[in-house]
């Protein structure tokens, strides 16, 4: 978020608002985005979760008055321009590695789900995406509706990865609408159950579609700093939490011999 607010930041016809669960992003995010002193910049810390801002962000989109009046945009993974920017970066991975006369697995710290549907994106592009895991930290709803097809929200938990604190991904309702059939109302009906209930199964046609591609596991903070100390004593890398999270999510997929040894597994950072 920072270098996006950097670019714009000083422009006289640009007012950037920037909502932030207070005392849930690192102290090193906090001052990365409170510390900008252009007049067009306006940092409000909220009190509640990543899913409170994103809800208040929605309904913003979702309200006709205010975007009749206001020419509205948002820079985090609703906004689809940020998923084709991160489209491009499993071409290069995957190029790098021998594609396309070689498929390649992925393995993505996510919370939004946006880096790892853009994967998905990729794939339905024509790259070679042997599969895609999606890994969680102790926030871990995305792992049960992969596994389980159940896509129900628990409680926010904070954790050693604050950029993953998330329950409500505005992109897993992106792959929910392409397993559907790309059946809009269905989808739509299925959202407003979601709404009410905060709790949704998948049908079994999503559920299969899902599963043809996705893969997920959860790291647990403990979990996450063995894979940090793993990296550092076996690789001699230096990593954070978050890239930790995947890795530790394509070491125990590739143990569990739930990804065929002949694939290299890339782990986003």
């Amino acid at each position: 978020g920072s270098a996006a607010i950097h670019a714009v930041a000083g422009r006289d016809n640009a007012q950037i608002f920037m909502l932030h669960p207070e005392g849930r992003v690192s102290e090193i995010q906090r001052r990365q985005m409170t510390t900008i002193s252009a007049a067009n910049v306006h940092n409000i810390a909220i009190g509640g979760s990543f899913d409170d801002a994103q809800a208040m962000v929605k309904r913003m989109f979702a309200d006709e008055a205010l975007t009749a009046t206001l020419d509205i945009g948002a820079v985090n993974s609703i906004n689809w321009a940020r998923l084709m920017a991160q489209v491009v970066y499993y071409f290069y991975a995957a190029l790098q590695l021998g594609a396309p006369d070689r498929k390649i697995a992925f393995s993505v710290p996510t919370g939004n789900f946006g880096d790892v549907f853009a994967g998905y994106v990729a794939a339905r592009m024509g790259l070679g995406v042997e599969r895609l895991i999606v890994a969680t930290n102790k926030n871990d709803i995305l792992a049960r509706a992969i596994r389980d097809g159940d896509y129900s929200v628990g409680e926010s938990h904070a954790t050693i990865t604050p950029s993953m604190d998330i329950q409500v991904s505005s992109n897993f309702e992106r792959l929910l609408f392409e397993a559907n059939g790309r059946n809009a109302a269905g989808l739509a009906e299925q959202m407003r159950g979601f709404g009410e209930k905060a709790a949704l199964m998948l049908d079994p046609q999503q559920r299969e579609g899902i599963a043809a591609l996705f893969s997920a596991s959860r790291a647990d903070p403990e979990q996450t700093i063995e894979a940090m100390r793993w990296a550092h004593e076996t690789c001699g890398e230096v990593i954070d939490p978050h890239t930790a999270v995947g890795l530790h999510a394509a070491r125990a997929l590739y143990d569990a011999d739930e990804i065929d040894p002949t694939v290299p597994v890339v782990t986003l950072a």
